[in-house]
């Protein structure tokens, strides 16, 4: 049974955002201060209240409120009684926190293969050349058969690569030892700055961010990113990673009365800021193609300019708050932006948009058809969550009351590249006898022709289940032990 329209605004007319038309993406912009967070929080929970999962990143700190019931403030008495919208019924939405660094949410965290070297030499801001070497690195793992799941296993590699250049330069090619100590040096920045946190297992399992509540509320997943965001270049990866394992994890599901997820992307413009044109190009891929799988994309920014026309062209649902033109290529921006929407002829929005109060946007939602509304000029709706920040201790409170709590939090580390090498290097391998009680058993390479059967319980496919699956299907080829890379790193490296 289809589901009814979201309120989100109202001007001349009320404007709805559909949930069968949330999966074709979308835009929310405006410059600082001119209410894009709210209109985030009262988005996802007309989202949450229909049964639909969203994620976003809380740059500010200021998203958290939308777990608490808001209050009747005079600025939400007076928004209310302007929009003729009675009395609200105030509550909070069902909230996971995450944060990468384990202090204000769960752990999240990926490993370093399913990162993949293409996203690493982001990470690393690595050139083409150095980037060569990183893929060297990942295929020479791959075809010894060493796992590389944490922060460590990459270095290990790093180092074995370099110390074995010219064992590695007949059957790799050239390995450049300036190159491997710029990669090192990389590694070790980033591990300074706390990077070293995003690798690791237990990792991410993505239904644990697409569930529902008793109420069949979907669950709002919020990621602490005001410490990631200090290092904007590890913010934009980490969330395109994120985006990549989304889009190759879940199947196709074609139209849908609602989407799976919604997922904003807040400072959108650090995704696209000096990436390659390469990466650009797989970005436009993944976001044309990942309505299928029945994601919404929808990105925020200060300026739709941001965005790349590629990409830009594929937001079917905008919103557009304020902006401020006080130089002549701010004046050919708003132009710009003007441009963008379906035109009103009652409404000139080159003008509109220098005018816009506080909470007013130009908003333009697909119809029923699929086709852009005609741009109106409207005031985004209140939220009936509190807006801004929490107490600590009340964040806390929601973290340990997760069903979540304790799974993310217990560190595993398995034996990997770096247990390997370390041990090769001291001339012994690990055996049977030497390991500790419940410790995994040693990795062994080449995979079983047939697929492990998973076990029980929630815990997620392990690389080696994967690994062994993919082999079965390329008939154990050179292809299938480098299965396991993001989505963007295989379609650069023919992964299907």
């Amino acid at each position: 049974m289809p589901t009814e329209g979201l309120l989100i605004a109202r001007g001349e007319k009320d404007l709805y955002l559909l949930p069968r038309m949330a999966n074709r993406h979308g835009l929310v912009a405006g410059a600082t201060g001119t209410g894009k967070t709210v209109s985030l929080q009262v988005m996802s929970e007309n989202l949450s209240r229909v049964g639909v999962p969203v994620f976003m990143a809380d740059v500010k700190g200021d998203l958290a409120g939308i777990c608490q019931p808001g209050t009747a403030t005079p600025k939400i008495q007076e928004r209310a009684k302007l929009l003729k919208l009675g009395n609200l019924a105030f509550e909070g939405c069902p909230v996971v926190f995450w944060d990468v660094f384990g202090a204000q949410g769960h752990p999240v965290r990926t490993t370093v293969s399913d990162m993949g070297p293409l996203l690493l030499s982001r990470l690393l801001n690595l050139n083409e050349v150095q980037s060569g070497v990183l893929s060297l690195v990942f295929r020479v793992a791959d075809d010894n058969g060493y796992l590389l799941l944490d922060f460590k296993d990459l270095r290990a590699m790093v180092q074995y690569a370099g110390d074995h250049a010219d064992e590695l330069e007949t059957g790799y090619g050239r390995v450049s030892t300036a190159s491997v100590g710029t990669i090192q040096r990389g590694l070790l920045a980033l591990e300074e700055q706390g990077g070293d946190k995003i690798f690791g297992e237990p990792a991410l399992n993505l239904d644990d961010m697409m569930q529902t509540d008793a109420r069949g509320r979907g669950m709002i997943n919020i990621l602490a990113a005001d410490r990631l965001m200090m290092e904007p270049r590890a913010y934009s990866t980490f969330l395109l990673w994120l985006l990549s394992e989304l889009f190759e994890r879940l199947p196709e599901v074609g139209d849908l009365d609602k989407p799976k997820l919604v997922f904003f992307f807040d400072e959108a413009h650090l995704l696209f800021t000096d990436a390659p044109p390469v990466l650009l190009q797989k970005i436009e891929q993944v976001v044309r193609l990942i309505r299928s799988k029945g994601v919404g994309v929808y990105f925020v920014t200060q300026n739709p300019l941001d965005v790349p026309d590629v990409t830009l062209g594929q937001l079917g649902n905008r919103i557009q708050h304020a902006l401020r033109a006080f130089t002549p290529r701010d004046q050919k921006d708003v132009k710009a932006a003007a441009t963008t929407f379906r035109q009103n002829p009652k409404l000139n929005v080159e003008t509109a948009i220098m005018q816009l109060a506080v909470g007013e946007g130009l908003i333009s939602f697909l119809d029923e058809k699929g086709m852009p509304g005609v741009v109106e000029r409207a005031f985004v709706l209140p939220p009936r969550s509190q807006i801004g920040p929490i107490p600590p201790p009340v964040r806390q409170q929601i973290i340990q009351g997760s069903v979540l709590f304790g799974h993310y939090e217990r560190l595993v580390d398995r034996e990997s590249a770096y247990e390997i090498l370390k041990a090769r290097a001291q001339g012994r391998m690990p055996d049977a006898a030497s390991q500790p009680a419940g410790a995994p058993a040693p990795y062994t390479y080449p995979a079983p022709p047939e697929a492990p059967r998973r076990p029980a319980g929630r815990q997620r496919e392990t690389i080696l289940e994967s690994m062994a699956k993919s082999a079965a299907r390329s008939a154990a080829s050179q292809l299938g032990r480098s299965i396991l890379r993001g989505v963007l790193g295989s379609i650069l490296g023919g992964r299907r």
